[in-house]
């Protein structure tokens, strides 16, 4: 019995396989088609694409290419061509306005853009354009099902770009080591937490910014440590003030107690 089941699985798999190369040397759309269709349903995605790239153009804005269309950006899609199905998503929305699809079609190749945004190390230009075809969505679709998705993902993506914000500001405190020029980091933080004023970071931003000023203080010449050090206070006072119980309550305490030493020479 199962011998027979083996031999009958065997049968069908050639035969399924004849199909499909029998539709690929076909010249009969509406075959090639019913084969496409057959393939996508056991998501045998790279067949599909294959064989429906060979009509494509013979259903292309035509109403009976619709499912097709939409099913071949899917494959995309599923095969991880973002930028391809993006594209092909964003076709279909515009060329089958009414389709029941339309609208997932729209999210779908808004949402394939995020899907290529790379880490917040890399340059952000795909992580901008993907924001800004989500904000096309959601301007368009504002009650749409998927706007809590396409909001998941824009805090993601806004993260993301805060993130290197932080970093390429925080650097400058890092450099400012070999560089003593903690000016431009303060400059740099500064700018930070008034673009990114409800940042995850802004702790972080606000301590940096203090540790540079402290730093700053420190290797000043005497002319100018007073009011640098004055002005390391008020960053102190700022940090605890945004954060009273912050991470960096300790070091913090500590850089306070060597200012407030400093500062006593000119209290005289």
């Amino acid at each position: 019995m199962n011998k027979f089941l083996y031999i009958l699985l065997a049968i069908l798999t050639l035969s399924s396989c004849s199909e499909y190369q029998k539709a690929l040397k076909s010249d009969d759309v509406e075959f090639k088609t019913k084969v496409f269709h057959t393939q996508i349903e056991k998501k045998k995605y790279s067949k599909a694409i294959r064989l429906f790239e060979q009509y494509a153009t013979s259903y292309r804005g035509k109403p009976q290419g619709e499912s097709a269309f939409f099913n071949y950006a899917k494959a995309l899609y599923a095969t991880k061509q973002y930028i391809t199905a993006a594209y092909q998503f964003e076709s279909f929305a515009s060329s089958y306005p009414k389709s029941a699809n339309a609208e997932e079609a729209a999210f779908l190749g808004a949402e394939s853009y995020s899907r290529v945004s790379p880490i917040y190390s890399l340059d952000q230009v795909d992580t901008d354009k993907a924001l800004s075809k989500i904000q096309i969505f959601a301007n368009k679709y504002p009650n749409s099902q998927y706007l809590p998705k396409a909001n998941e993902i824009v805090k993601v993506l806004s993260e993301k770009l805060e993130l290197k914000a932080f970093e390429i500001a925080k650097q400058y405190n890092t450099i400012g080591e070999f560089t003593r020029d903690y000016n431009a980091a303060i400059k740099a933080l500064d700018n930070f937490v008034l673009n990114y004023p409800g940042s995850k970071f802004k702790e972080d931003a606000l301590f940096y910014k203090y540790d540079s000023m402290y730093k700053l203080a420190l290797n000043s010449i005497p002319s100018k440590k007073q009011e640098r050090l004055n002005s390391a206070k008020t960053y102190y006072q700022s940090l605890i003030k945004f954060k009273a119980d912050t991470k960096y309550l300790e070091k913090s305490n500590k850089m306070l107690e060597t200012v407030d030493k400093e500062l006593k020479q000119y209290t005289n």
